[in-house]
């Protein structure tokens, strides 16, 4: 399959997660679509309300992009023009602007998600900081536009080569692009998770590969795997929750059909046992860009 069918099953995929996002991460206006940090590795319980369940998840998922800011630096030096490739619904984008004053550039494949995020933008206050543009990160051409550029679980997506070259051009000399991925490491597991996620995922050796041909240098590389795995769990209680109010007669919302939270929940189950295994690794990457003062 070539890069424009991979971009056009990724554009499809995401369009039509719109709702389903919503629904599960939301109601917004900070709403995101990744993997969330559990300090200290915790398991908290399960038997809990849905609404516990989707707090407990949308809190760890502000808490790794809080703690990925933190031990980047962006607390002691904040990025002032930052590009958010593969925004999603914005809450990325949204936290740069909201938490460290940057003019953010989210960029999206899906045509439903810009007005979305425009809309959170104004909700938050930061329409003048946000601006979300429809495009496919390989077509970008922008030079010296940004001092920071930022990747949560949308690299995985990408031609890495092509990635770490146009965010190069598109760095000034010293920016910094921070990472939020998954990595394989046992490669036999490649095909079921692509083909669920319609993702392409990498090996950290790939990464580092291709950003030392574009010019960047590894700044910070943290292994977060043990700290997310437990999202997991509680993803697959809130599909378990959201199956029993079904059950008893509530309105399906999104594509959240019995049939899809079943599968839903089976495929969740396993990642997390490859998660636990660190067959596939989540790691926080910062790269730097050669040529700064």
């Amino acid at each position: 399959m070539g890069m424009d069918d991979q971009d056009d099953q990724v554009r499809l995929y995401y369009s039509r997660k719109t709702l389903d996002i919503l629904h599960k991460y939301g109601p917004g206006p900070r709403v995101h679509f990744h993997l969330g940090l559990f300090a200290d590795g915790s398991h908290p319980p399960t038997a809990v309300p849905q609404a516990v369940l989707r707090q407990r998840i949308t809190d760890a998922q502000e808490a790794i992009v809080e703690h990925a800011a933190r031990s980047w630096g962006a607390y002691e030096k904040p990025p002032r023009r930052l590009l958010d490739i593969g925004c999603g619904l914005g809450g990325g984008s949204l936290y740069w602007a909201q938490q460290h004053g940057a003019q953010v550039t989210g960029l999206t494949i899906a045509p439903e998600h810009v007005p979305i995020v425009r809309e959170f933008a104004r909700q938050a206050g930061v329409s003048r900081q946000v601006t979300p543009i429809l495009g496919d990160v390989h077509d970008l051409r922008e030079h010296h536009a940004y001092d920071a550029a930022y990747a949560n679980e949308s690299s995985g997506y990408t031609d890495r080569t092509r990635l770490f070259e146009v965010v190069a051009e598109a760095l000034e000399p010293g920016g910094w692009f921070g990472i939020q991925e998954h990595f394989l490491r046992e490669l036999q597991w490649r095909g079921f998770i692509d083909r669920y996620y319609r993702t392409r995922l990498g090996t950290r050796t790939e990464y580092l590969i291709a950003a030392e041909a574009a010019g960047f240098e590894l700044a910070r590389d943290e292994d977060v795997t043990d700290v997310v795995a437990e999202f997991w769990t509680q993803s697959t209680a809130w599909n378990t929750a959201e199956l029993e109010r079904l059950r008893a007669g509530g309105a399906t919302a999104g594509g959240w059909s019995p049939e899809r939270l079943r599968e839903s929940t089976r495929t969740q189950r396993r990642l997390l046992g490859l998660w636990r295994d660190h067959a596939v690794e989540t790691r926080l990457l910062l790269f730097r860009l050669g040529g700064g003062r």
